[in-house]
């Protein structure tokens, strides 16, 4: 573990303390794509097949649906959701080409702590009123985040709270009416990024204000401002918007934020929030419907940022100031859209939302797969997760194809739920899965 991971991202520390002996099937997932943000666990064993009546060793209903994924600690489960819709109150959705009738939920924003063991109710809070859909997404969707002493969760209203492990609200602001209306197209998005004693939230919108994106860091314990910093860009329209995630990119001394959004990819300096590099191309023709979905992902120095499809870049770190020319290692033109890829430091795993499987050598960018590799036609939302030598997508339908990590394409199951509407990624813990649907949270495994 190198020092710049331990003694920067306090969650990363805390999981590996706490697994102990135990780390061979670990036990927390404390955030959107695990314990150091990349979709990846050390997990073995895990199912590779399932169904309604196979594999599950639980399921419990949840009150709406929502695409943030379940963070765990421990014995125990959070979720975000919206409350029960009320009767007669839908909003369209979209499955599998067909048009599929959905409630959009009720007013309340909520968030749940389950019981791991069986999926019992242990507490609900309220975080907020005001829930409305866009497309794929409501007021819950943003994962929340825990160190296993607090946790912080953000909604698409702008309410940032602290919460202790038992519901115990220790803070709560309203980064909107402190900082401006939200301006994007599709409503906000973006998970809370957990450093060693701050919460850094990303704004990255334009396309229905005129204030500038920015980054705001706060006090995990006390919510008080550390830093806000402006993020400039140029890019026109919608571009500007960003749903993405911010990640850490670790160096042998040090680590930066790294920030993707509004046609650039950005490293930050995680004391003062101030801008290191930045790198252009995420947009190269300038149009003006360039939204990024797909959040930024980091491996053995290199940085993963997909964009609408084309291009994908890959940028070394390290860099000061404008580097685009000096630290772009490759751009592929078969990047995601929605879906944020999965690295292991070989290979770069990638899965756009209409079932297209790319795996590209993680160093130069070269196809390792055939250019026909696909998987179920369904539409895709969630991000995969790579574990066990294995790779896991769900589309909209819940049906979770099940593939082989590595060099040749081979998939090895494919199982169905009858839960439509998935646009949650997978959690992990102690050898099972954890999968939200529209309706229900499965625990998949013996």
């Amino acid at each position: 573990m190198t020092r710049s991971w331990s003694g920067a991202l306090g969650v990363g520390l805390i999981v590996m303390a706490a697994q102990g002996a135990r780390a061979e099937q670990p036990i927390h997932w404390p955030q959107w794509r695990g314990p150091q943000v990349n979709g990846i666990s050390k997990a073995t064993n895990l199912p590779t097949r399932w169904s309604e009546t196979e594999n599950i060793a639980w399921k419990v209903p949840l009150p709406s649906w929502s695409a943030a994924t379940a963070i765990i600690w421990g014995d125990r489960i959070f979720v975000t959701s919206p409350s029960a819709a009320k009767a007669g109150s839908k909003v369209e959705g979209r499955a599998l080409g067909r048009r599929s009738p959905r409630h959009q939920g009720g007013e309340a924003l909520l968030l749940i702590c389950l019981n791991k063991r069986d999926g019992a109710e242990l507490w609900r809070r309220e975080l907020g009123t005001g829930n409305r859909t866009y497309a794929r997404q409501n007021m819950t969707s943003p994962s929340p985040v825990t160190d296993g002493k607090h946790l912080w969760v953000m909604t698409g209203t702008g309410v940032l709270t602290c919460f202790d492990m038992d519901g115990k609200q220790v803070w709560q602001q309203n980064i909107e009416e402190q900082y401006g209306k939200f301006g994007l197209n599709w409503g906000y998005a973006s998970s809370p990024l957990l450093l060693s004693d701050k919460v850094v939230v990303e704004v990255l919108h334009g396309m229905h204000t005129d204030e500038p994106s920015y980054l705001l860091a706060v006090d995990k314990l006390t919510g008080k401002r550390i830093w806000r910093v402006d993020r400039w860009t140029d890019a026109p329209h919608e571009s500007p918007d960003a749903y993405t995630t911010p990640t850490i990119l670790n160096y042998k001394d040090r680590f930066e934020i790294v920030v993707s959004g509004g046609d650039y990819v950005t490293g930050h300096d995680p004391a003062t929030g101030k801008e290191t590099w930045r790198v252009k191309g995420l947009n190269p023709n300038g149009v003006g419907n360039f939204r990024i979905i797909g959040s930024p992902v980091a491996y053995d120095g290199i940085v993963y940022a997909p964009t609408r499809r084309r291009p994908l870049l890959a940028i070394r770190g390290g860099g000061r100031g404008t580097v685009t020319d000096t630290h772009t290692l490759f751009r592929s033109p078969r990047g995601p859209d929605v879906p944020t890829p999965v690295c292991d430091g070989t290979y770069l795993y990638i899965l756009d939302d209409r079932g297209r499987m790319v795996c590209l050598d993680a160093k130069t960018g070269e196809s390792r797969w055939p250019d026909e590799a696909r998987i179920d036609q369904g539409t895709y939302s969630a991000s995969m997760l790579l574990a066990d030598g294995k790779l896991y997508a769900t589309n909209h339908s819940g049906t979770t194809t099940v593939m082989a990590a590595g060099p040749e394409f081979k998939v090895l199951a494919t199982n169905d739920l009858d839960d439509e509407w998935v646009l949650a990624s997978f959690a992990v813990s102690e050898g099972r899965l954890y999968l939200r649907g529209e309706t229900h949270l499965y625990c998949i495994g013996k």
